[in-house]
Protein backbone atom coordinates (compact mmCIF):
# COMPACT_ATOMS: atom_id res chain seq x y z
CA UNK A 1 0.00 0.00 0.00
CA UNK A 2 1.51 3.44 -0.37
CA UNK A 3 1.91 5.65 2.20
CA UNK A 4 1.12 9.81 1.87
CA UNK A 5 3.04 11.92 4.20
CA UNK A 6 0.80 12.61 7.61
CA UNK A 7 -1.83 15.32 6.85
CA UNK A 8 -0.35 17.26 9.56
CA UNK A 9 3.11 17.78 7.77
CA UNK A 10 1.46 17.44 4.45
CA UNK A 11 -0.27 20.81 4.93
CA UNK A 12 2.53 22.25 6.59
CA UNK A 13 4.07 21.78 3.12
CA UNK A 14 1.12 22.95 0.79
CA UNK A 15 1.69 26.60 0.83
CA UNK A 16 5.63 26.41 0.32
CA UNK A 17 5.66 22.93 -1.52
CA UNK A 18 2.31 23.22 -3.38
CA UNK A 19 1.38 20.34 -3.17
CA UNK A 20 -2.51 18.57 -2.47
CA UNK A 21 -3.17 16.63 0.61
CA UNK A 22 -4.17 13.35 -0.88
CA UNK A 23 -5.24 10.05 1.12
CA UNK A 24 -4.29 6.67 0.83
CA UNK A 25 -7.53 5.51 -1.12
CA UNK A 26 -7.53 7.75 -3.94
CA UNK A 27 -4.38 6.28 -5.07
CA UNK A 28 -5.46 3.42 -7.58
CA UNK A 29 -2.91 1.14 -9.25
CA UNK A 30 -2.35 3.57 -12.07
CA UNK A 31 -3.90 6.73 -10.54
CA UNK A 32 -0.56 7.45 -7.95
CA UNK A 33 1.28 7.51 -10.54
CA UNK A 34 -0.52 10.67 -12.61
CA UNK A 35 -1.39 12.33 -9.86
CA UNK A 36 2.59 13.29 -9.58
CA UNK A 37 2.66 15.23 -12.32
CA UNK A 38 1.71 19.05 -13.51
CA UNK A 39 0.95 17.86 -16.74
CA UNK A 40 0.64 15.25 -19.07
CA UNK A 41 0.19 17.05 -22.85
CA UNK A 42 2.71 19.26 -24.47
CA UNK A 43 1.65 21.02 -28.03
CA UNK A 44 5.14 22.59 -29.03
CA UNK A 45 3.14 24.15 -32.26
CA UNK A 46 5.53 25.67 -34.79
CA UNK A 47 8.83 25.70 -34.73
CA UNK A 48 11.40 26.01 -37.13
CA UNK A 49 13.82 23.19 -38.98
CA UNK A 50 16.76 22.41 -36.61
CA UNK A 51 15.86 24.29 -33.72
CA UNK A 52 16.08 23.29 -30.28
CA UNK A 53 12.53 22.09 -29.14
CA UNK A 54 12.18 20.50 -25.52
CA UNK A 55 9.38 19.87 -22.90
CA UNK A 56 10.16 19.23 -19.23
CA UNK A 57 6.84 17.45 -18.02
CA UNK A 58 8.02 17.53 -13.63
CA UNK A 59 6.73 15.13 -11.21
CA UNK A 60 7.06 15.28 -7.57
CA UNK A 61 7.03 12.00 -5.44
CA UNK A 62 4.06 12.77 -2.94
CA UNK A 63 4.25 10.03 -1.05
CA UNK A 64 6.80 8.50 1.64
CA UNK A 65 8.37 5.72 -0.52
CA UNK A 66 10.81 5.86 -2.72
CA UNK A 67 9.57 6.28 -6.71
CA UNK A 68 11.73 4.69 -9.28
CA UNK A 69 11.45 5.16 -13.14
CA UNK A 70 12.49 2.06 -14.57
CA UNK A 71 12.24 2.96 -18.24
CA UNK A 72 10.54 5.62 -20.62
CA UNK A 73 9.09 4.55 -24.60
CA UNK A 74 7.97 6.68 -26.92
CA UNK A 75 5.66 5.90 -30.00
CA UNK A 76 7.52 7.98 -32.43
CA UNK A 77 11.24 8.55 -33.25
CA UNK A 78 10.05 12.05 -33.90
CA UNK A 79 10.36 12.74 -29.82
CA UNK A 80 13.10 11.80 -27.97
CA UNK A 81 12.52 11.03 -24.34
CA UNK A 82 15.17 11.15 -20.97
CA UNK A 83 14.77 11.46 -17.30
CA UNK A 84 16.59 14.01 -15.58
CA UNK A 85 16.07 11.78 -11.78
CA UNK A 86 15.29 7.86 -12.23
CA UNK A 87 15.05 7.55 -8.18
CA UNK A 88 12.55 9.84 -6.47
CA UNK A 89 12.37 10.58 -2.85
CA UNK A 90 9.53 12.43 -1.07
CA UNK A 91 9.12 15.66 -1.84
CA UNK A 92 12.04 15.59 -4.08
CA UNK A 93 11.22 16.80 -7.72
CA UNK A 94 12.57 14.94 -11.34
CA UNK A 95 11.03 15.53 -14.84
CA UNK A 96 10.40 13.53 -18.35
CA UNK A 97 12.21 15.59 -21.12
CA UNK A 98 10.48 15.16 -24.30
CA UNK A 99 12.74 16.66 -27.10
CA UNK A 100 11.35 17.54 -30.08
CA UNK A 101 13.19 16.07 -32.94
CA UNK A 102 13.25 18.98 -35.47
CA UNK A 103 16.56 18.32 -37.28
CA UNK A 104 14.93 14.83 -39.18
CA UNK A 105 11.55 15.08 -39.33
CA UNK A 106 9.46 17.97 -41.12
CA UNK A 107 5.36 18.21 -41.15
CA UNK A 108 3.02 17.55 -38.24
CA UNK A 109 4.26 14.99 -35.69
CA UNK A 110 2.60 13.89 -32.76
CA UNK A 111 4.15 11.11 -29.88
CA UNK A 112 2.77 9.13 -27.26
CA UNK A 113 6.06 8.91 -24.44
CA UNK A 114 4.78 5.80 -21.69
CA UNK A 115 6.57 6.50 -18.29
CA UNK A 116 7.07 2.96 -16.69
CA UNK A 117 7.16 2.95 -12.79
CA UNK A 118 8.35 -0.12 -10.72
CA UNK A 119 8.67 1.32 -7.02
CA UNK A 120 6.62 1.70 -5.22
CA UNK A 121 3.98 -0.30 -7.54
CA UNK A 122 3.90 -0.78 -11.41
CA UNK A 123 2.43 1.79 -13.03
CA UNK A 124 2.30 3.55 -16.16
CA UNK A 125 1.88 7.27 -17.58
CA UNK A 126 1.60 8.35 -21.08
CA UNK A 127 2.26 11.97 -21.86
CA UNK A 128 1.25 13.30 -25.03
CA UNK A 129 3.01 15.26 -27.82
CA UNK A 130 2.81 17.46 -31.06
CA UNK A 131 4.26 20.14 -33.20
CA UNK A 132 4.54 21.39 -36.88
CA UNK A 133 7.88 21.44 -38.15
CA UNK A 134 8.59 23.91 -40.88
CA UNK A 135 11.72 23.61 -43.63
CA UNK A 136 11.00 27.40 -44.22
CA UNK A 137 12.59 28.90 -41.32
CA UNK A 138 16.18 28.45 -39.58
CA UNK A 139 17.37 30.02 -36.42
CA UNK A 140 21.42 30.33 -36.03
CA UNK A 141 22.33 29.90 -33.01
CA UNK A 142 18.80 26.58 -32.49
CA UNK A 143 17.97 28.71 -29.89
CA UNK A 144 18.45 31.22 -27.67
CA UNK A 145 20.88 30.38 -24.69
CA UNK A 146 22.14 32.78 -21.90
CA UNK A 147 23.99 29.78 -20.11
CA UNK A 148 24.65 30.31 -16.38
CA UNK A 149 23.99 33.65 -14.79
CA UNK A 150 23.94 35.34 -11.42
CA UNK A 151 21.06 36.41 -9.81
CA UNK A 152 20.90 40.28 -10.46
CA UNK A 153 22.79 40.15 -13.73
CA UNK A 154 21.42 41.00 -17.29
CA UNK A 155 22.44 39.81 -20.79
CA UNK A 156 21.83 39.93 -24.64
CA UNK A 157 21.96 37.45 -27.04
CA UNK A 158 21.31 37.52 -30.91
CA UNK A 159 19.94 34.86 -33.02
CA UNK A 160 20.10 34.93 -36.97
CA UNK A 161 16.51 34.25 -38.44
CA UNK A 162 16.30 32.98 -42.17
CA UNK A 163 13.23 32.37 -44.39
CA UNK A 164 13.16 31.01 -47.42
CA UNK A 165 10.83 30.81 -50.71
CA UNK A 166 8.79 34.56 -50.86
CA UNK A 167 11.14 37.15 -50.26
CA UNK A 168 7.45 38.83 -49.19
CA UNK A 169 7.10 37.35 -45.95
CA UNK A 170 7.56 39.34 -43.28
CA UNK A 171 7.94 39.44 -38.87
CA UNK A 172 5.25 42.03 -37.97
CA UNK A 173 5.75 41.24 -34.20
CA UNK A 174 7.65 39.27 -31.44
CA UNK A 175 5.68 38.69 -28.60
CA UNK A 176 8.08 37.31 -25.09
CA UNK A 177 5.92 34.96 -22.57
CA UNK A 178 8.19 36.48 -19.71
CA UNK A 179 7.99 39.66 -18.67
CA UNK A 180 12.22 39.67 -18.13
CA UNK A 181 12.79 39.28 -21.65
CA UNK A 182 12.61 41.57 -24.30
CA UNK A 183 13.15 41.46 -27.98
CA UNK A 184 14.38 43.77 -31.11
CA UNK A 185 14.58 43.25 -34.77
CA UNK A 186 17.11 44.93 -36.59
CA UNK A 187 15.89 45.83 -40.37
CA UNK A 188 15.19 43.42 -42.33
CA UNK A 189 17.78 42.19 -45.24
CA UNK A 190 15.89 41.01 -48.52
CA UNK A 191 17.40 38.32 -51.55
CA UNK A 192 15.79 36.74 -54.11
CA UNK A 193 13.82 34.03 -52.55
CA UNK A 194 15.44 35.29 -48.60
CA UNK A 195 14.66 36.99 -46.04
CA UNK A 196 16.93 37.78 -43.21
CA UNK A 197 16.44 39.45 -39.30
CA UNK A 198 19.32 40.15 -37.12
CA UNK A 199 17.24 39.66 -33.43
CA UNK A 200 18.52 40.43 -29.59
CA UNK A 201 17.11 39.27 -26.67
CA UNK A 202 17.74 40.99 -23.89
CA UNK A 203 17.42 39.26 -20.32
CA UNK A 204 16.73 41.97 -17.67
CA UNK A 205 18.68 41.54 -14.07
CA UNK A 206 14.88 40.74 -12.42
CA UNK A 207 14.89 36.94 -13.67
CA UNK A 208 14.09 34.67 -10.63
CA UNK A 209 16.40 32.29 -9.60
CA UNK A 210 16.64 28.24 -11.29
CA UNK A 211 16.55 27.45 -14.86
CA UNK A 212 14.61 29.49 -17.73
CA UNK A 213 12.62 27.66 -20.38
CA UNK A 214 10.73 30.33 -21.79
CA UNK A 215 10.46 30.71 -25.57
CA UNK A 216 9.18 33.64 -27.94
CA UNK A 217 6.26 33.91 -30.41
CA UNK A 218 7.26 35.12 -33.90
CA UNK A 219 4.29 36.65 -35.94
CA UNK A 220 4.52 36.96 -39.54
CA UNK A 221 2.13 38.14 -42.52
CA UNK A 222 2.25 34.34 -43.61
CA UNK A 223 -1.65 33.46 -43.32
CA UNK A 224 -0.68 29.28 -43.76
CA UNK A 225 1.63 29.38 -40.11
CA UNK A 226 1.73 32.84 -38.99
CA UNK A 227 3.58 32.09 -35.88
CA UNK A 228 6.80 29.91 -35.23
CA UNK A 229 7.84 29.39 -31.69
CA UNK A 230 11.56 29.69 -30.80
CA UNK A 231 13.08 28.65 -27.35
CA UNK A 232 14.91 30.54 -24.75
CA UNK A 233 17.34 28.36 -21.90
CA UNK A 234 19.87 29.19 -19.00
CA UNK A 235 19.95 29.13 -15.60
CA UNK A 236 20.04 31.49 -12.84
CA UNK A 237 22.38 30.85 -10.38
CA UNK A 238 20.54 31.50 -6.96
CA UNK A 239 22.36 34.08 -4.23
CA UNK A 240 22.26 31.58 -1.68
CA UNK A 241 21.77 27.85 -1.67
CA UNK A 242 21.81 25.18 1.29
CA UNK A 243 22.85 21.27 0.79
CA UNK A 244 21.35 18.67 1.17
CA UNK A 245 18.20 20.00 -0.98
CA UNK A 246 16.18 16.84 0.64
CA UNK A 247 17.25 15.22 3.74
CA UNK A 248 16.11 12.03 4.93
CA UNK A 249 16.21 10.99 8.75
CA UNK A 250 15.37 7.19 7.95
CA UNK A 251 13.72 5.75 10.77
CA UNK A 252 13.04 6.86 14.17
CA UNK A 253 10.95 5.83 17.59
CA UNK A 254 8.69 8.44 18.95
CA UNK A 255 11.38 9.63 21.62
CA UNK A 256 13.99 9.19 19.42
CA UNK A 257 16.51 11.60 18.40
CA UNK A 258 18.72 12.66 15.40
CA UNK A 259 20.88 15.11 14.17
CA UNK A 260 22.27 16.44 10.73
CA UNK A 261 24.59 19.36 9.17
CA UNK A 262 23.12 21.48 6.44
CA UNK A 263 25.67 23.38 4.49
CA UNK A 264 24.24 27.11 3.30
CA UNK A 265 26.26 28.73 1.12
CA UNK A 266 26.54 32.39 -0.46
CA UNK A 267 28.00 33.72 -2.78
CA UNK A 268 28.88 36.69 -1.07
CA UNK A 269 29.41 36.99 3.03
CA UNK A 270 26.54 36.81 4.92
CA UNK A 271 24.82 36.17 7.93
CA UNK A 272 21.97 33.52 9.31
CA UNK A 273 19.20 35.74 10.16
CA UNK A 274 16.88 32.62 10.88
CA UNK A 275 16.10 29.15 10.71
CA UNK A 276 12.22 28.69 9.88
CA UNK A 277 10.13 25.06 10.87
CA UNK A 278 6.86 24.78 11.38
CA UNK A 279 7.70 21.23 13.27
CA UNK A 280 8.21 22.19 16.77
CA UNK A 281 10.24 18.79 17.08
CA UNK A 282 13.06 20.01 15.45
CA UNK A 283 16.18 22.65 17.05
CA UNK A 284 18.42 24.85 14.87
CA UNK A 285 22.05 26.01 16.47
CA UNK A 286 22.55 29.00 14.36
CA UNK A 287 25.95 29.84 13.55
CA UNK A 288 27.10 33.55 14.17
CA UNK A 289 29.52 36.13 12.09
CA UNK A 290 29.16 37.04 8.35
CA UNK A 291 31.23 34.84 6.00
CA UNK A 292 29.75 32.86 2.56
CA UNK A 293 29.62 29.16 4.19
CA UNK A 294 27.80 28.12 7.25
CA UNK A 295 26.72 24.86 8.89
CA UNK A 296 23.74 25.11 10.49
CA UNK A 297 22.92 21.98 12.91
CA UNK A 298 19.71 20.35 13.08
CA UNK A 299 18.53 18.39 15.80
CA UNK A 300 15.26 16.17 15.25
CA UNK A 301 14.02 15.36 19.44
CA UNK A 302 10.80 12.85 19.30
CA UNK A 303 7.83 14.17 21.67
CA UNK A 304 6.25 10.40 21.70
CA UNK A 305 4.05 11.01 19.07
CA UNK A 306 3.92 8.99 15.66
CA UNK A 307 3.73 11.64 13.46
CA UNK A 308 5.63 11.38 9.85
CA UNK A 309 8.30 13.80 9.53
CA UNK A 310 8.38 15.48 6.26
CA UNK A 311 8.91 19.44 6.71
CA UNK A 312 10.54 22.43 4.98
CA UNK A 313 13.36 24.19 6.62
CA UNK A 314 14.13 27.65 5.01
CA UNK A 315 17.71 29.52 5.85
CA UNK A 316 16.98 32.90 5.82
CA UNK A 317 19.75 35.34 5.43
CA UNK A 318 20.43 39.41 5.95
CA UNK A 319 21.17 39.28 2.22
CA UNK A 320 19.07 42.28 0.69
CA UNK A 321 15.45 41.22 0.10
CA UNK A 322 15.66 38.57 2.61
CA UNK A 323 17.15 35.63 0.13
CA UNK A 324 16.52 32.43 1.74
CA UNK A 325 17.25 28.51 0.94
CA UNK A 326 14.75 25.68 1.34
CA UNK A 327 15.22 22.15 2.07
CA UNK A 328 13.00 19.65 2.89
CA UNK A 329 13.41 17.01 5.85
CA UNK A 330 11.28 13.47 6.08
CA UNK A 331 11.66 10.57 7.95
CA UNK A 332 9.23 7.62 9.37
CA UNK A 333 8.51 7.38 12.90
CA UNK A 334 7.33 4.11 14.51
Amino acid sequence: MLRFPSFRFACTLLIALGFVCLNSTAASAQTWAEKMFKERSHDFRIVGRGTKSEFHFEFTNLYEEDVHVSAVRTSCGCTTPTVTKDTVKTYEKSAVVATFNTSTFIGQKSATLTVVFDRPTYAEVQLKVSGFIRTDITFDPPEVSFGEMGSGESGEREVIITHTGNSNWEIVDVRSHCSNLKARLSPVQRTPGMVRYRMVVKMDDQMAEGEIRERLTLISNDRSFPTTEMAISGTIQPTVSVFPASVSLGTTSRDGKAEKKLVVRGKEPFKVADVLCADKRFEFEVPVGSKKVHIVKMRYIGDGTDNSISQEVRIVTDLEGDKSASCVVTGTVK
